[in-house]
């Protein structure tokens, strides 16, 4: 009886094995095709030759945990999270994050900093006390307009960047949105080390009683970072001085 009972174990074992790859394809149309359920998937599946009963799907799909999620009220940007390679170029890939600061009334404002992750050259600091998805949207379209498109931009899952406007502005511009795994910023981590200059040596060092005068001073700056500022990864090049170097190159290449 005991023998039996290892004997039927043992199938079953080996039939899941045989599914292995049925299994395998399966996950790689899900993940594909991330709003496409059991029935879908089937017919994805038979047009690449895989014959599979529906009913075997269905069980295989509800193993592997591949039920569609359903929405919540409004639609957020998805974006892609694959891996992200080493930028060759400006314009390859900018980082977008926001920073926060407070007034000497203790009112908060926030700052929105974007980076050319190549260059390290800081592109925009908008400071505000709200920035939404749309604001954002609008800078991004005016920093284009004066710097051109950028391939790939890389943020967070914040509110505001999976927001409908960004969604909308993605869609419309054609800009790969790659987000950063939750609880990860180091993934992201070129605007993370610009903001740790900028709140070292920008926001920790003045206090600001105003909107106007956190401007002011941001803006001053940015464009000291940008010409001036030794960085060590670009060889104590100011981020300006190694762009040019390297628009030099590529001219002459």
């Amino acid at each position: 009886m005991c023998l039996g009972w290892i004997g039927r174990v043992s199938a079953t074992e080996a039939y899941d094995l045989n599914d292995q790859p049925l299994r395998d394809a399966m996950k790689a149309v899900a993940a594909e095709r991330r709003r496409f359920g059991y029935r879908r998937i089937h017919v994805m599946l038979r047009r690449q030759g895989i014959a599979m009963n529906l009913k075997k799907l269905r069980r295989l799909y509800r193993e592997e945990k591949l039920q569609v999620r359903k929405r919540g009220g409004r639609k957020r940007a998805l974006g892609t999270r694959r891996p992200i390679g080493v930028p060759n170029g400006a314009n390859e890939r900018w980082s977008l994050d926001f920073v926060s600061d407070a007034f000497t009334d203790g009112r908060r404002f926030r700052v929105l900093a974007v980076v050319d992750d190549y260059t390290r050259e800081c592109l925009v600091l908008v400071a505000d006390t709200s920035l939404s998805g749309l604001r954002v949207a609008r800078e991004l379209d005016a920093l284009i307009v004066r710097r051109g498109r950028p391939m790939t931009i890389v943020s967070d899952n914040g509110t505001e960047l999976t927001s409908m406007a960004i969604l909308k502005w993605c869609q419309d511009t054609r800009v790969d949105w790659h987000y950063i795994a939750p609880g990860k910023p180091m993934q992201n981590g070129f605007v993370e080390s610009f903001n740790g200059s900028f709140r070292d040596e920008c926001l920790n060092e003045t206090l600001f009683s105003s909107l106007a005068e956190a401007r002011t001073s941001i803006t001053l700056w940015k464009e000291d970072y940008n010409r001036q500022r030794p960085h060590l990864s670009l060889g104590n090049s100011s981020p300006e001085e190694f762009a040019m170097k390297m628009a030099l190159v590529k001219q002459a290449a």
